[in-house]
């Protein structure tokens, strides 16, 4: 009897240290998804990627990477992909940019009129200089992507937070800027409708709901 109730004791201890290290690992995992992306980014996984969603961007005032004025209504009537990223960024940014210049180019070469902006989340140092820099690095062509920049950092912050669901802050142990790592399709009528994850690109269900936005 006293060797079944050592038995027990050994299973319920080594099944308190399995549910400890459990927990850590999901806490860590959990910790993970949303640093630098500032939450879990768009997938299959994710409801918002695949529920019907209409999300209405409000008006917006920034400069381009030219430093032109650039607004809502310039995008009005038109079909738009959008992002956050920030030139320094040394983790998401890189490999989100490139999968936008590889979409660019995938949307072109199916004849798919598309404008595409990416708004700067850290725009007291994306100035024009640095902006155009690392659209060099990254094989950015300009004739329909919009790089924006010139508001407050709060501006952006609200934006990204209160239309396009991601969060958007300092991270308080570096010079980086945490924020969402999601693409979002954009509709005529300037209504957010579809997110995807800006890592792990799918370029064919993005022209696919292109081609259905448009009409072809």
């Amino acid at each position: 009897m006293k060797d079944r109730r050592k038995q027990l004791k050994r299973i319920a201890w080594f099944g308190g240290i399995g549910l400890f290290a459990a927990v850590l690992i999901w806490k860590a995992l959990d910790v993970a998804n949303c640093f630098p992306g500032g939450g879990p980014a768009a997938s299959s996984e994710n409801p918002e990627s695949e529920a019907e969603i209409a999300w209405e961007v409000p008006e917006f005032e920034a400069v381009d990477q030219d430093g032109k004025p650039f607004k809502l209504s310039d995008l009005k009537g038109k079909v738009w992909l959008a992002d956050f990223v920030f030139t320094n960024c040394n983790t998401v940014c890189p490999p989100m940019t490139a999968n936008m210049a590889l979409l660019q180019k995938r949307l072109k070469f199916e004849g798919l009129d598309v404008e595409i902006v990416s708004f700067s989340v850290d725009p007291e140092r994306d100035d024009q200089k640095a902006i155009h820099k690392f659209a060099e690095q990254h094989d950015v062509d300009f004739s329909n992507w919009h790089f924006l920049t010139g508001y407050p950092f709060e501006k952006v912050q609200k934006l990204s937070r209160e239309t396009f669901k991601a969060d958007v802050q300092m991270d308080p142990e570096s010079d980086q800027v945490i924020h969402g790592t999601q693409f979002y399709l954009v509709d005529q009528s300037g209504k957010i409708r579809k997110i995807y994850n800006g890592i792990k690109l799918d370029d064919d269900e993005i022209v696919q709901d292109v081609k259905e936005m448009l009409g072809k």
